[in-house]
């Protein structure tokens, strides 16, 4: 199955939920007017993209109906489509590593599947031909150890770890030595779940931030951010908070598959102007991917 296929499936309570409801407008109007419009609005605010970007949406769709005269269905799917990848395509969605080495620190609230991403994205580095080092420094649960653990070995990447309870900081800073000394490509940094209202656990993800700048500063650094994409709205304010702490350079949006609030990726990126660089639709190692703005919105519609 190709990813395509795999995300189409994934993301099919999402696009049931918007193909029935606007078919049903389709059904209900005999014409695209305002009323359409507003129902067809009321259909994205409910579908977890939000007000404000579902208000942007629609009215971008009215003034492309009124100029293009659009009455058919499938025209007004297709120009709708367009809105909302237009929406998606905020910016560059490659990772930036272009440095030996470099570096990718992921964050994210508890329970988000931060650890499961960072092996999954490992997995792809090492088969497009990277060595990868992970630094275990969410050293607050055991537990999280033992999954990257289980992951490295997966994705045949090397691991940094240290005992339970230990500056998260320090780990750091011995596995960027450690990747200095094996040549590694990729240095890929787990955290601890942290809320963005626990101020020294942000403090901590700053001191782990100001390590990483001292001992590698000329290093490509990305800055993930994990968001459940079940969580609907409140992924939105989560991307807010964390991105007053950090310098958020791409979105990880995972648990697509088996939900219908799919829509809140949009919303996320026209709220914060952060681009979505991976996306999960899956349980299995290669089940991560490189966002594609195109197959995500022929996904849902």
């Amino acid at each position: 199955m190709g990813f395509f296929d795999k995300l189409k499936l994934g993301m099919g309570k999402t696009k049931s939920s918007f193909d029935e409801k606007i078919a049903n407008v389709f059904k209900s109007f005999k014409k695209v007017d305002e009323d359409f419009l507003d129902e067809l609005e009321e259909i994205l605010i409910m579908s977890d993209i939000g007000m404000d970007t579902s208000v942007q949406i629609i009215n971008n769709l009215r003034n492309r109906i009124k100029k293009e005269k659009l009455q058919d269905e499938e025209d007004v799917k297709k120009a709708l489509r367009e809105e909302m990848k237009q929406i998606l395509d905020v910016e560059d969605i490659s990772l930036h590593l272009n440095t030996k080495p470099s570096v990718i620190l992921v964050v994210g609230v508890n329970g988000v599947g931060k650890t499961t991403s960072i092996g999954k994205i490992a997995n792809r580095l090492v088969e497009s031909g990277k060595k990868v080092v992970v630094a275990a420094a969410d050293t607050f649960r055991a537990a999280a150890v033992e999954q990257l653990e289980i992951w490295a070995k997966r994705s045949g990447s090397d691991i940094v770890k240290k005992e339970e309870g230990v500056d998260p900081a320090s780990v750091v800073y011995d596995a960027m030595k450690i990747t200095k000394e094996k040549c590694a490509d990729v240095l890929i940094v787990d955290t601890a779940g942290r809320l963005h209202n626990k101020k020294y656990l942000m403090d901590e993800l700053n001191k782990i931030q100001k390590v990483i700048n001292k001992e590698m500063p000329e290093a490509d650094k990305e800055v993930l951010l994990v968001i459940d994409g079940a969580t609907g709205q409140n992924a939105i304010s989560q991307v807010k908070a964390f991105k007053q702490e950090t310098d958020i350079t791409g979105l990880v949006i995972t648990k697509l598959d088996g939900t219908a609030k799919g829509g809140v990726a949009i919303g996320i990126v026209n709220d914060n102007k952060i681009p979505i660089k991976f996306i999960g639709v899956g349980e299995q190692i290669d089940d991560m991917q490189i966002f594609n703005s195109e197959d995500f919105v022929k996904a849902i519609i």
